[in-house]
């Protein structure tokens, strides 16, 4: 007897959602295994910003910083070095579990914080999510952070969800951006006392980070320096100027083309659906942190000044303000499970061929036939 139709509308369980995840990130393995000859490597060497994070948390966890190079926040690495510490895996081990895990958990904050729908295509859209998930990457760790202090406000835990947020600004800078927003909330509600314990939390974190870079490296603020150490522009700029400026100093192949652009256009549109649409005003009425977060992380990844990341590293840069996206696109989301899975699985092996390299996945293929 045929299964009726409302089935596969039906929103998706909170463990169908992390099933897909654990299926996604499966074949992902199973598919970067038959496409490269060693997974770890690409862990190592050949993906993001892998090979820093691996580095800092090595000194971290011997504390010994002579001849390094600073470069990155270092939330990650503190967290792989803690964990290295204490089982006795490698760093490279440490990164893969932090930022699996990391995933998952995300992915449930998710389901908690938008419902089903949002969390199931959040997992599973974008390349660049399941390249940091699998291979690592501090955007899981940031991202995680951030959902877990939005659901906190929203049970008006305001010092745990400053506490979250500091932490992710430490992972990546632009989480500061939701402390802004806790912020001016609590001072739009004149609840000082709380905006005070919050100051005084986010400072502690903050001088704590900065600490070890003022005694080891002379610079409390290396770390934000080394985003602009090899540049004398500003970090940002006009809206959407890099990007295309990138775009015609930097020509890409006609894919990576497509899909960045194809992610430029697709935020843009959500964003555009966020002012235009009266239940996300009313949203941001009663989610206003959430809201202040992602028009300032929106405004920031629009203006990042350094035209050969600014369009290239878009798709990654734009994780953790992807639900906020879909919540505005919402009457549009197709919402049928077979469809939402199909998505993921496609995804999933695209996501690993766009990791090895289209390039060496044709050579691949070319042999075997």
């Amino acid at each position: 007897m045929p299964v009726p139709s409302s089935h596969w509308n039906k929103e998706p369980s909170i463990s169908e959602v992390l099933l897909l995840v654990l299926t996604s990130g499966l074949l992902f393995t199973v598919t970067i295994l038959l496409l490269v000859p060693n997974y770890f490597a690409l862990v190592d060497v050949g993906f993001g910003d892998n090979p820093a994070y691996m580095r800092v948390a090595s000194a971290i966890r011997r504390w010994e910083f002579a001849g390094l190079n600073v470069k990155h926040f270092w939330g990650l690495p503190y967290l792989m070095a803690v964990l290295s510490k204490l089982t006795g895996f490698s760093d490279r081990t440490a990164l893969l579990l932090i930022s699996a895990c990391a995933s998952f958990i995300s992915v449930g904050l998710a389901y908690r914080l938008w419902g089903g729908w949002i969390a199931g295509f959040f997992a599973i859209l974008n390349f660049n999510w399941i390249h940091c998930s699998f291979l690592g990457g501090s955007e899981p760790l940031l991202t995680a952070l951030l959902f877990a202090a939005f659901l906190s406000v929203r049970y008006d835990r305001w010092m745990l969800a400053t506490l979250l947020a500091s932490f992710g600004t430490v992972v990546r800078p632009l989480g500061f951006f939701a402390l802004v927003g806790i912020g001016l909330v609590l001072w739009w509600r004149r609840e000082f006392r709380k905006l005070f314990l919050s100051m005084l939390i986010s400072l502690a974190i903050g001088g704590l980070y900065v600490l070890p870079l003022a005694l080891y490296f002379g610079d409390p603020l290396a770390t934000v320096h080394s985003y602009s150490s090899n540049t004398n522009r500003w970090l940002f700029g006009l809206p959407f100027y890099a990007i295309i400026k990138g775009t015609l100093l930097y020509p890409p192949p006609v894919t990576n083309l497509v899909l960045s652009f194809g992610w430029v256009v697709f935020v843009l549109t959500g964003s555009i659906m966020m002012i235009a649409k009266q239940s996300f005003r009313q949203y941001s009425q009663t989610h206003p942190v959430e809201v202040i977060f992602a028009a300032l992380y929106l405004l920031a990844i629009y203006s990042y000044n350094l035209p050969f990341w600014a369009r290239m590293s878009f798709a990654r840069f734009a994780i953790p303000i992807i639900p906020f996206v879909l919540l505005a696109l919402e009457p549009w989301i197709p919402k049928d499970r077979r469809l939402m899975w199909g998505i993921g699985l496609i995804s999933s092996v695209l996501a690993a061929v766009s990791a090895a390299g289209l390039r060496n996945t044709l050579e691949i293929l070319r042999n075997a036939l």
